[in-house]
């Protein structure tokens, strides 16, 4: 993005951004009510800039749009967009799509777009809804649900699979990097290059991946590392445990986060943090050693619906019931 600029995307289609100390948010985006399927879990979910963008002016936004398909509420849209005004504005007549899913149900639609330091395009999605992965979309390789997707924006029209993908020579969508998810919601890449990825739970437990290539993280085989599919006998062969898992006596909805480089609290350097929608209680996690701190059980408790990092390496939070903001610093 353009230095010192943020931007915040709203469900209902708005991107908006705003320089820090600036007293209001400028529109940079906003979609048409006909052009985007909004409310509960859907509507405008994930942006991600070129790594290039001050050379092509090219930016990426996921939404949830309307369908013409039978028995789809709505359909998950990744397009590019390109903004002439060193991204004041994006260009809605620029839009060129690169991928559509249909959506079997209205939730766990995941969000998070990142490119990677590889330079290809990371796309989480979840499973396609309603409750236990009713049609096991996680596990079949042969769909784009539940899956950590990766694509090289680069070549090919509109994009070309790396040649480096797991099921890029076959035994399943080329476009898959990982899978096994339910609904990834956020996920970053630290410094060193590792991807992070919070997945939210079913009924029991909440978790933290550290997402490989080729990784399968277990659903609907498992919730965190429990049994959750009986009829299966329970398999853990070639599965990945969670690096963190939490109950829900702790949250309900986790809220994957950012390592943490910033300057204001030293003591976070190098740690990844994460919340929990419900609970609002916002964790350390020490990659390391696997510790875990809670940092604010006496503090603010927002209703986390995402994290940002700014180019400082200081980390937001955001409020989506307030419609706040804030910064992570030290308690008085």
């Amino acid at each position: 993005a353009p230095a010192g600029v943020f931007y915040v995307l709203e469900q209902a289609g708005v991107v908006k951004r705003f320089a820090e100390g600036d007293k209001t948010a400028r529109v940079a985006l906003a979609f048409p009510a006909a052009s985007i399927a909004a409310g509960g879990e859907s509507g405008l979910l994930g942006i991600a800039f070129h790594p290039r963008f001050a050379d092509n002016g090219f930016v990426y936004l996921y939404r949830t749009a309307p369908t013409t398909t039978a028995g789809s509420p709505f359909k998950s849209v990744l397009a590019r967009y390109r903004s002439t005004d060193g991204g004041a504005t994006f260009d809605l007549a620029s839009e060129k799509v690169l991928l559509e899913i249909d959506q079997p149900f209205p939730n766990h639609n995941g969000g998070k777009l990142a490119f990677g330091p590889d330079g290809f395009l990371y796309w989480g999605l979840g499973d396609g809804g309603a409750g236990g992965d009713p049609g096991n979309r996680a596990q079949n390789k042969d769909l784009l649900l539940g899956k950590i997707l990766r694509v090289d924006v680069d070549r090919g029209d509109p994009y070309a699979i790396p040649p480096d993908n797991p099921f890029a020579g076959g035994g399943g969508r080329g476009e898959i990097f990982a899978y096994g998810l339910r609904n990834p919601w956020k996920l970053s890449f630290d410094r060193d290059g590792v991807l992070w990825a919070g997945d939210v739970g079913q009924g029991k437990y909440e978790e933290i991946d550290r997402i490989v290539k080729g990784g399968n993280y277990g659903w609907r085989l498992r919730e965190g590392k429990h049994c959750f599919d009986p009829a299966t006998n329970c398999p853990t062969d070639g599965l990945i445990d969670p690096v963190v898992e939490y109950d829900h006596g702790q949250g309900v909805s986790v809220t994957g986060g950012y390592v943490y480089y910033g300057k204001a609290v030293p003591e976070l350097f190098g740690k990844y943090l994460y919340g929990d929608y419900g609970s609002g209680r916002i964790w350390a996690l020490h990659p390391p050693t696997g510790t875990v701190s809670v940092l604010n059980e006496e503090g603010e408790r927002p209703k986390i619906g995402s994290f940002g990092q700014g180019p400082d390496g200081e980390v937001y939070v955001v409020d989506i019931a307030q419609g706040f903001i804030f910064r992570i610093a030290r308690a008085p």
